[in-house]
């Protein structure tokens, strides 16, 4: 079960709408080099999220709280 568990989180970082995943690519790229405009990204990432959860129902309301999870709230 946690290995069907592990699977599915990864899987939820691939296939996300264009805007989503430009985002968290930025986002994860401002991280690994220490980028000044971090509060930037990760309000662009947060933003992201949201539209794809709500506006475009591209993503379900468990796959944004991972995202959220994994890069917002860690």
């Amino acid at each position: 079960m946690n290995d069907e568990k592990t699977e599915r989180e990864r899987s939820y970082e691939y296939g996300l709408p264009e805007y989503l995943q430009h985002d968290l690519d930025a986002y994860k790229e401002g991280l690994k080099n220490g980028s000044t405009l971090m509060d930037c990204l990760w309000g662009e990432l947060y933003g992201s999220i949201n539209v794809a959860e709500i506006n475009d129902e591209a993503i379900t309301h468990e796959h944004a709280e991972y995202l959220r999870d994994k890069y917002l709230r860690g």
